[in-house]
């Protein structure tokens, strides 16, 4: 699986590298996106797809590619000094301390549109199923509930933590594994509760190593929370409160795996993926253990 998501990334960035491309944004683009992080997005794009038949695998690795891009691309304008003026991302220097923040700007700008060309140029063999899936995606980034509308939230007077969670990451979460079902000719509807959900529990997981975890660990500098007054389950309903609702989430996640020949096997890759985030011995002994989903 992860040999499917390098080359499928790697393909699409190679196509921006026709004669008279500006270099500089296409190295910044390369920076943005390798190495990459746990790629969970596109690992749940494909997963889904396996489970429901995976018959185009070319149509599944550009979906998986396409979300990953339009996450590297979130990452690059969230790292914006108008935004969170990281300095760091993955353990290297975020892209606008790398490039520049106009090169940073025009560069998530470019893999935006990179992701929907990967989706279309993959298409061929079963076109019936582009209008849905770029339907899934665009609603995973765009408003009112996607991920742009989710980083907007910290704009506003007033917040619904739910409402922020579920935008800014639940809802890329959910385009993963509903367009892994359509890549592979199933109904998505199922699979986008799933999504949702496990979105949800990334994001407290993510409160959570903000408040705990040190900067060298994460990759990316801690206590932007707090520094940035950003809603988060950690300061609203403290670390104990969170360590139980990130379990919860979890649990629930689990439970609505849908009925499919590899539904063990994918409540098992969330339970790798929940001991990942937030491991047992880093935490001591958590209520529902790392065993929680298994």
């Amino acid at each position: 699986m992860p040999d499917r998501i390098e080359s499928a990334l790697q393909a699409s960035l190679e196509g921006c590298l026709a004669p008279g491309h500006p270099p500089r944004l296409a190295a910044a683009m390369q920076h943005a996106v390798f190495p990459g992080g746990a790629r969970v997005r596109p690992k749940l794009v494909l997963a889904v797809a396996h489970a429901c038949g995976d018959d185009d695998p070319s149509l599944a690795d550009a979906a998986a590619a396409a979300i990953e891009l339009l996450h590297c691309a979130s990452l690059v304008h969230d790292d914006l000094p108008c935004f969170d003026n990281a300095a760091t991302r993955r353990g290297l220097p975020s892209v606008h301390s790398a490039f520049g923040e106009r090169l940073a700007v025009l560069a998530g700008d470019a893999l935006i549109v990179l992701a929907f060309q990967s989706v279309g140029a993959a298409a061929g063999g079963h076109p019936s199923r582009l209008p849905g899936l770029l339907h899934t995606v665009c609603q995973g980034v765009g408003m009112p509930h996607g991920i742009s509308a989710g980083q907007s939230w910290e704009c506003e007077p007033q917040v619904v933590l739910g409402d922020y969670q579920q935008a800014k990451t639940g809802a890329l979460f959910a385009a993963a594994t509903m367009a892994g079902a359509q890549a592979a000719g199933a109904d998505p509807t199922p699979w986008r509760a799933l999504g949702q959900q496990l979105g949800q529990a990334y994001q407290v997981a993510d409160d959570i190593r903000d408040v705990l975890c040190d900067a060298q660990a994460l990759g990316k500098p801690v206590g932007q929370d707090l520094l940035l007054d950003r809603p988060s389950v950690a300061r609203e309903l403290g670390l104990e409160g969170a360590l139980a609702e990130f379990e919860r989430l979890v649990t629930a996640t689990q439970a609505l795996v849908p009925l499919c020949r590899g539904a063990k096997a994918f409540r098992g890759l969330i339970a790798l993926e929940a001991e990942r985030l937030l491991p047992v011995g880093l935490f001591g002994t958590r209520s529902g253990g790392a065993t929680v989903a298994a």
